[in-house]
């Protein structure tokens, strides 16, 4: 399994110096034709990069390769994308330049309202396959921002995010601030993300106000309570100067009550952060269900009025129920033949 570091390496190898890696990676990264740039790369690479460059190039758009594209009507598109050893990841192109990557082939945190964990943690993914979905989407259309909020848990692929994020923050041409690390809550990511030359905004998962839900909305989390959870973000956006984005998944008759609306204007009013409240994008094979879209306005503008900074968000691509971890979980209930099937068909990159 490929990562960032042995990419280095390899062309090191082959003579290049820290320039001729960055300028191999831009290509790369930010999907650049390798004719684009002030000077050829004949004129700039040594010779053995040059003659390896196609073969690698090659092997890098391999890394990651669409196998479904989902359009949505509010102009997001979920992709199913294939790796290399056979197994699928979910990425998701957001509308406003957005774009949503994957960690993790599956998850062991084990969330009780998503599909992604049902069959549990599978393997890693590797730095350069977190970013040969950002390159893959960037030859669909322009990324400005790169959430990891797909399938996994990022503190739990820790070194391979950060390299990714590292990457992404310079050879790719993203602002700091729109490279948004999403977690449960572990201490060691608190610990590691602002330690180094890429500091990415951070969203914490929330979803309750109420300890004992959420260890049972979240089984295998970090113990950290909702208040320690929003303390220790508290002290990121301090330190980092970017709000903190505390997601908020709305579930019908779960956490959508008087006291959870109570107990979140007592933990999160006066808090450098803002709350993400998201209807829960309803799965057949779960339990939970998708609150009424007026009531759930309704609670975001109460909460406001309130003092607590909320935008109602719709999870994107809700009309092709494409729910994190549904279109993995179709494509594997669906006969080989009808996938080969699907992938014959010829995808039109959107404009």
């Amino acid at each position: 399994m490929l990562a960032i570091a042995d990419l280095r390496r390899r062309l090191a190898a082959l003579g290049a110096n820290d320039a001729h890696v960055g300028r191999v990676l831009r290509h790369w990264v930010q999907a650049r034709p390798l004719t684009e740039g002030r000077r050829k790369l004949e004129h700039y690479l040594p010779q053995a990069v040059r003659e390896a460059l196609p073969a690698l190039m090659d092997e890098l758009h391999g890394l990651a390769t669409l196998v479904e594209r989902h359009p949505g009507e509010d102009g997001s598109a979920r992709l199913l994308v294939g790796l290399r050893d056979g197994q699928t990841v979910e990425s998701v192109l957001l509308p406003r330049d957005g774009l949503c990557v994957s960690s993790q082939v599956g998850c062991a945190v084990g969330c009780r309202f998503c599909m992604t964990g049902k069959d549990g943690l599978l393997r890693q993914v590797t730095s350069a396959e977190i970013v040969a979905q950002v390159a893959l989407a960037r030859r669909e259309r322009v990324v400005k921002k790169v959430v990891f909020m797909g399938m996994g848990e990022p503190s739990h692929n820790l070194d391979a995010v950060l390299e990714a994020i590292e990457l992404l923050g310079t050879e790719g041409n993203i602002g700091h601030k729109q490279l948004v690390f999403s977690t449960v809550g572990d201490p060691r990511a608190f610990e590691r993300l602002g330690a180094g030359p890429v500091k990415p905004a951070l969203a914490l998962s929330l979803h309750t106000t109420k300890a004992a839900l959420r260890q049972e909305l979240l089984p295998r989390a970090p113990r950290l309570t909702p208040r320690e959870l929003v303390e220790a973000g508290e002290r990121y956006a301090r330190a980092t100067g970017y709000p903190i984005q505390y997601q908020w998944t709305l579930l019908e008759g779960v956490n959508d009550g008087e006291d959870e609306l109570d107990g979140i204007v007592e933990l999160l009013r006066g808090r450098y952060g803002v709350l993400n409240m998201i209807p829960y994008n309803s799965v057949p094979e779960l339990p939970f269900q998708r609150p009424d879209w007026d009531k759930a306005r309704d609670i975001a503008r109460r909460l406001h009025q309130r003092g607590v900074l909320t935008k109602l968000r719709d999870s994107a691509g809700q009309d092709v129920d494409g729910g994190c971890g549904q279109l993995r979980a179709r494509s594997l209930d669906t006969p080989a033949t009808m996938r080969d099937m699907r992938r014959a068909i010829p995808i039109t990159p959107a404009g």
